[in-house]
């Protein structure tokens, strides 16, 4: 089963803030991103992530709106790389070094970033601070 990351994890490895990660999502439809009902946590794949970043990339250096960032994001991945946009344009990146350096920096937002406590804390019936 492929590994399944957390929001706050892939907001960490993004370098971009969790609000922002959770707005993309929330108003977006971006494959590799499991969606549960309310109160169910996001799980985002290695293929959800690196479109993210993309968009994340897209939006910062060309000042694009994110649906567009989006759109072009999913572009470059399906085309392995390069995804002519119109008119001439044409984004091209090299997806290989791209997705290698993101999943270093997945990697160490793993061992930094906090597992969210789902659910009721647990009761304590002896009055005692564990």
């Amino acid at each position: 089963m492929p590994r399944a990351y957390t929001v706050a994890t892939a907001a960490l490895a993004l370098g971009m803030p969790t609000k922002w990660v959770d707005n993309v999502l929330s108003h977006n439809k971006i494959a590799g991103i499991r969606h549960g009902r309310q109160g169910i946590a996001r799980r985002l794949s290695i293929e959800g992530i690196l479109t993210l970043a993309l968009t994340a990339l897209l939006v910062h250096e060309l000042g694009i709106s994110t649906s567009k960032a989006i759109a072009i994001a999913v572009g470059v991945v399906e085309a392995d790389g390069r995804h002519p946009c119109g008119g001439g344009l044409v984004v091209e990146i090299n997806l290989a070094t791209f997705q290698s350096r993101l999943l270093e920096r997945l990697e160490n937002a793993v061992e930094v970033a906090p597992v969210p406590r789902r659910g009721r804390p647990p009761t304590n019936k002896t009055g005692r601070l564990d």
